[in-house]
C-alpha cells in the first residue's frame, strides 16, 4: 500500500485533511524546533510519543473510518485522516 506524508512545520500539519485507502500508511514528520505528538483526539488510531525536529511517526491505517487527531503539547494544532 501507499505512504502518504504529513509534514509538521510552522505549528501546522500539512496537509490538514487527506484521505487514503484503507491499508495506506500515513507518516508525519517534525521539521519545527519543538515537540510534538500525533495524537487520536477519541478512540483508535495513531498516538506517537512526543517527536523532536527530525523525527517521524507512522501509523497505518486497517479500518475506513474517519480519524480526527491532535498535538498534546498544542492542541490547535489538529489533523483529519479520511480512510476509505
Amino acid at each position: 500500500m501507499a505512504t502518504t506524508s504529513v509534514t509538521i512545520q510552522s505549528m501546522t500539519f500539512t496537509p490538514q485533511v487527506i484521505k487514503v485507502a484503507k491499508g495506506a500508511t500515513v507518516t508525519w514528520l517534525n521539521k519545527d524546533d519543538v515537540q510534538h505528538t500525533v495524537t487520536m483526539v477519541s478512540g483508535d488510531g495513531p498516538k506517537s510519543q512526543p517527536l523532536e525536529n527530525g523525527d517521524s511517526y507512522s501509523y497505518t491505517f486497517s479500518e475506513a473510518g474517519t480519524y480526527k487527531y491532535e498535538c498534546l503539547f498544542h492542541t490547535s494544532m489538529t489533523g483529519t485522516i479520511i480512510v476509505e
